[in-house]
């Protein structure tokens, strides 16, 4: 089987995103509930990776995803377990919150 090529986008392009209303996608929180609490990006749903396996039928192919963790590592292995099932548009935020962070941007509790 072929190496899936995650694709990425950076916290300015995410921020962008965020601006468009027009651009319609989903945020995914894969971080645990605890780490969530300490605030997340603008948008984000929390779906900790543990539980994703078993709530993937919860999500839809046809929708454009980014998915967040803390670093980028957890939301990288999220990516590819999505592309696995058959999802096609699916976004990893390079750095994860700690990126976002840095990149100035604020964190935001979950909606």
């Amino acid at each position: 089987m072929s190496a899936h090529i995650i694709k990425e986008i950076n916290a300015p392009e995410f921020a962008q995103w965020l601006a468009d209303e027009a651009h319609v996608f989903r945020v995914i929180d894969v971080r645990q509930m605890e780490e969530i609490a300490g605030g997340t990006v603008p948008k984000a749903e929390a779906l900790p990776l543990a539980t994703l396996p078993a709530r993937v039928q919860d999500l839809s192919r046809h929708e454009k995803y980014v998915i967040v963790c803390r670093s980028g590592a957890r939301s990288s292995q999220a990516c590819m377990f999505l592309q696995q099932q058959g999802f096609t548009n699916v976004h990893n935020l390079r750095g994860g919150m700690m990126g976002w962070v840095q990149s100035g941007f604020p964190a935001h509790p979950l909606a």
